[in-house]
């Protein structure tokens, strides 16, 4: 298991900031901006604690399918750490591992950057560090898609049956780099997400906007900006409803809970304007169930790999080229995704 990490106590903050931030031309005081963030939740990210409810709910899918695997966790930026998680691996005696990254789409930031964080920790580790094979992205998997579109409609069914009908339907995800965009498939998995989601749920009228930007001014990200998009929505017709559905993540961690449910709920407090957000699919059953699908069928010798839509199944290998990104020093601003 694969992912971001995050702090569990105000002093992990500012030291997991700074992993998160070595390197890149990011001022102090937008890190301090972003550990007051942090604050408000006591200091604690709920992904670390996420990420171990998804392995409990894993292993027993797992026991219950007979897929006697052992289970590591590891992070890119916070304990337990990927190079110290493949090193316990080593002294275990692991040879051959399965990566499941918690990022459903292809990106730089989400697949790319990750494969190189596993390729620089095995180096660290040594001649000793188990071969590692990541599992497909999954943005169009049967099961990621059912998982969200159940939680979508057991979302609406809490809305008052007037402001359900006439509720604005937002799906959100983790801005990026317009540059960054350029050379991955990203929004266009997210597109088609939001598509296979919103057909299932019985959704007609939805937007794909976006939250958590980081970079400069000057540096185009892609947009809409979720608060921006309610604001210009209300001005040219009057909200009765928001709904949001956050398909660009997969637990509800602080990016979600801070940008969505303080920022954006907030928002809409202001103008008058009723909120719901669904859940991320975190430990739902099916999601659960498609992480076991994933590993069986990289144990399988003539596999079937299930994709919705037109898009088709992603490799199991991904091109050498596939998500490349170098960004300019100027640009290396991004902020936590945790």
């Amino acid at each position: 298991m694969v992912s971001f990490g995050g702090p569990e106590g105000p002093a992990d903050v500012l030291p997991f900031l700074e992993n998160v931030l070595r390197g890149r031309n990011v001022p102090r005081e937008r890190m301090l901006e972003v550990a007051s963030h942090y604050e408000q939740f006591g200091g604690v990210s709920p992904i670390n604690g996420q990420n171990r409810q998804l392995i409990e709910s894993l292993q027993v899918e797992f026991r219950e399918h007979g897929i006697g695997l052992p289970i590591y966790f590891g992070n890119r930026n916070w304990h337990p750490l990927l190079e110290d998680t493949i090193r316990q691996m080593a002294a275990d005696g692991v040879r051959q591992a399965l990566a499941f990254f918690t990022s459903a789409y292809s990106s730089y930031s989400g697949c790319r950057q990750y494969r190189e964080n596993i390729a620089q920790a095995r180096v660290a580790v040594g001649a000793t560090a188990p071969e590692i094979h990541k599992l497909r992205a999954f943005f169009n998997h049967p099961g990621f898609i059912e998982a969200l579109a159940d939680l979508v409609r057991l979302t609406l069914r809490g809305i008052p049956t007037g402001p359900r009908e006439a509720a604005a339907v937002f799906f959100t995800a983790h801005s990026i780099p317009q540059a960054m965009a350029a050379t991955c498939q990203y929004e266009r998995q997210l597109r088609e997400s939001c598509r296979l989601v919103a057909a299932q749920a019985g959704l007609s009228d939805w937007q794909l906007v976006f939250q958590s930007r980081s970079g400069p001014p000057q540096q185009p990200w892609l947009e809409p900006d979720i608060c921006d998009a309610i604001r210009a929505r209300h001005e040219k017709t009057p909200l009765q409803q928001v709904l949001v559905i956050p398909i660009g993540f997969v637990s509800d961690h602080l990016e979600v809970v801070y940008d969505l449910d303080t920022q954006a709920a907030e928002q809409c407090a202001r103008l008058g304007i009723g909120y719901a957000r669904a859940s991320t699919v975190g430990t739902h059953p099916r999601f659960v169930q498609m992480i076991r699908e994933l590993v069986s069928e990289r144990l399988t010798e003539a596999p079937v790999r299930p994709a919705l839509g037109d898009l088709g199944p992603c490799p199991d290998i991904c091109p050498v080229d596939c998500c490349k990104y170098e960004p300019r020093p100027a640009a290396r601003t991004g902020a936590p995704s945790s």
